[in-house]
């Protein structure tokens, strides 16, 4: 398997330091039945983090226990192919000069975008059309991706994931693709609505997996407020400060303050443990997260422009859009698993949301 580590660099240790110990790593690897691939150091962040081929955790433990005494303060497994799309290398990068140690003064953060576009209404659409213009979309999508040197991680129906080493680059690159959506919208009535969430963070954390919870904040910026940029304060800043402090005041850019972005994960984590049980509701929501009814309809409205009980209905919804695609269940199966206490009832909301019956979206929209 391959590992990604991270280690805490103290302020005295700068990326010559960390050459030194990548090469006693290199001299005992063989030791422990690792290989060690490459490494990022970010001097600025105090973050080192190890790519490693090895028979297990420890083993790399007790490498770099034996090689310098600096052991990591998290391992995690990846794959290569995912690294390479968020990191840009999985190998040392060539030396800048013929000196016998490769000093690698490379940060491992990076801004990520994720990008959702779903149909509005379902209404008087033509099937065909519409994949064609989801072909379109997702054409200017790459395209302005290439131009301003992002990777694309992920791609799937009415998504992507995207990595940038560069904030500006990702800021401008989601401004070109937010303005050419509105511009085409408004030429060609189009119901498309497109969202893009823009977090910033470092591979390895507590989590399991690589940027996962960069990635899910992301994400969550797309699912919560819709139709905008959703930008964390993080990039906000690194932005301005990268620009000489001109302001992001885009009308379509939406910046989160620090205090929203804990109460977007608050609500998400409640609401993604909760929302398949049909006796969920808005109370549920103002008694568990610990504000009152009026606070949490003020934030909702304020955040997603909807009230929590719509907010209920419209996630259920999008979830039972997600299952019908998949074809696995029926109507019914599909109602009650999403949380509705009726396959009727579900019907009609989803008629009122979509424009067309579930069973006649089975039938033309789903391949």
């Amino acid at each position: 398997p391959i590992y990604m580590d991270r280690h805490e660099i103290p302020k005295e240790i700068t990326a010559l330091h960390v050459a030194e110990m990548h090469r006693e790593d290199l001299k005992i690897e063989h030791l422990y039945g690792c290989k060690g691939m490459t490494y990022w150091c970010d001097e600025k962040r105090r973050t080192a983090f190890c790519l490693i081929q090895a028979p297990n955790k420890k083993a790399i433990q007790d490498m770099h226990n034996h090689a310098h005494g600096e052991v990591p303060h998290r391992i995690i497994e990846v794959e290569s192919s995912i690294v390479e799309s968020f990191l840009g290398r999985i190998e040392d990068p060539k030396k800048s000069q013929k000196t016998e140690l490769n000093i690698i003064n490379d940060p491992a953060f990076r801004t990520i975008m994720v990008i959702g576009f779903r149909k509005l209404s379902f209404l008087g659409s033509d099937p065909k059309h519409m994949n064609r213009e989801l072909g379109n979309c997702n054409k200017y999508i790459l395209g302005s991706v290439e131009k301003f040197l992002g990777r694309v991680v992920r791609q799937k129906s009415g998504y992507f994931l995207v990595s940038f080493n560069s904030v500006t680059n990702a800021v401008l690159c989601a401004q070109e693709i937010h303005s050419h959506h509105n511009d085409f919208s408004k030429k060609f009535n189009k119901d498309f609505q497109l969202s893009i969430g823009l977090n910033a963070g470092v591979p390895v954390t507590e989590k399991d997996s690589i940027f996962e919870d960069t990635i899910k904040l992301a994400e969550r910026f797309c699912e919560l407020v819709l139709g905008k940029i959703v930008i964390s304060t993080e990039v906000k800043d690194l932005y301005e400060s990268e620009n000489l402090n001109v302001k992001l005041n885009h009308k379509n850019i939406k910046t989160l303050s620090v205090g929203e972005e804990k109460f977007i994960n608050l609500l998400m984590d409640y609401t993604e443990k909760e929302w398949t049980n049909a006796a969920f509701n808005s109370n549920d929501f103002s008694k568990n997260m610990g504000f009152s009814k009026s606070q949490l309809y003020r934030k909702m409205i304020g955040l997603t422009g909807k009230s929590p009980n719509s907010f209920i209905k419209d996630y259920r919804l999008e979830k039972a859009l997600q299952l019908l695609d998949k074809k696995a269940k029926n109507i019914s199966e599909v109602a009650f698993g999403t949380g509705f206490n009726s396959p009727a009832y579900f019907s009609k909301c989803f008629m009122d949301s979509f424009g067309v019956l579930p069973s006649k979206y089975i039938q033309d929209y789903t391949v």
